[in-house]
């Protein structure tokens, strides 16, 4: 019997979420950093084997919104699990439990799914400990399941898989089975290009960029994009471009190597900053940079 279904994975910031969904895949479709809030739209990873098809909803983490996108944030991790199958709920095992990580449990409680507690970073404590928090945990919610993993080290992510199936019915590929995801070889560009900013410039400048391709096409033995990156204010500028361009001359040469092993040939890419004050906070410009409610 062939199953499928949607599992969305949901939790606050920095426990794992995009790693989990690259290691399943494995292939890099989420962009990954130490920044928080590095996610910032729902990103559908698809995992197709003879026995199964599915459709993992990669989701921003929540938390305390600053701005219009911190809002636009929350409330697309929120909404991604109407409809879904499975909730993997995702905290990481070497951190306390908050009151972000109750804020969403609440939230689920008002959910009729199955809730599966993810608990990643096993590896980084011991197994006594490990026992304690999972005892923790189970005083917080009534898991349908409750699975340790570590997605760094793919520790346990096979078991995740075969207990997912178990709670998916019969059904048909809603996607082709060489697609890894619902959203375009264009959009996934741009977050290279933001992931490596992220990267680069730390703390900086990470939540005041948003990129827009401006063009993207394919030759038979080549790629050519041009990006515009936006930021807020004009010292962040400064900061992106670097001394006599140092910065984007590394951004761009990153970003390059992960855009050719995704896309299997060379990438001629251009990159350009322009200031947008505020743009976080104008509804005109999160949805020209695809920060729309109602595309999600």
């Amino acid at each position: 019997m062939f199953k499928s279904g949607f599992v969305a994975i949901v939790g606050r910031p920095n426990v794992g979420k995009s790693t989990l969904l690259n290691h399943l895949l494995k292939k890099k479709v989420a962009i990954m950093s130490n920044v928080a809030q590095t996610t910032r739209t729902t990103l559908q990873g698809i995992y197709t084997d003879d026995k199964s098809q599915i459709i993992f909803i990669d989701t921003p983490g929540v938390h305390r919104p600053q701005d219009l996108l911190g809002n636009f944030m929350n409330t697309t991790a929120i909404n991604s699990v109407y409809g879904t199958d499975v909730v993997l709920f995702m905290s990481a095992a070497n951190e306390y439990i908050g009151q972000g990580d109750r804020y969403i449990l609440n939230k689920l409680k008002e959910q009729e799914v199955p809730v599966f507690l993810v608990l990643n970073k096993v590896d980084l404590i011991k197994k006594e400990e490990l026992i304690q928090v999972l005892n923790n945990w189970q005083k917080e919610f009534d898991f349908a399941e409750i699975i340790p993993i570590s997605s760094l080290q793919d520790e346990n992510l096979d078991t995740l898989l075969e207990v997912i199936r178990g709670y998916l019915n019969e059904g048909i590929k809603y996607y082709d089975e060489n697609q890894l995801t619902d959203h375009s070889d264009r959009y996934l560009m741009a977050e290279y290009i933001r992931e490596k900013i992220l990267f680069f410039t730390h703390e900086e400048v990470p939540h005041s960029v948003a990129i827009v391709i401006e063009r993207y096409e394919e030759f038979e033995d080549h790629y050519e994009i041009m990006a515009t990156i936006v930021v807020n204010r004009s010292s962040q500028k400064g900061i992106i471009i670097g001394k006599q361009g140092s910065m984007i001359q590394k951004i761009r040469q990153a970003a390059r190597k992960d855009m050719k092993r995704y896309l299997g040939k060379r990438v001629d890419l251009e990159l350009f900053v322009r200031v947008e004050k505020d743009w976080r906070n104008k509804q005109r410009y999160l949805k020209e940079f695809g920060y729309d409610e109602e595309d999600y």
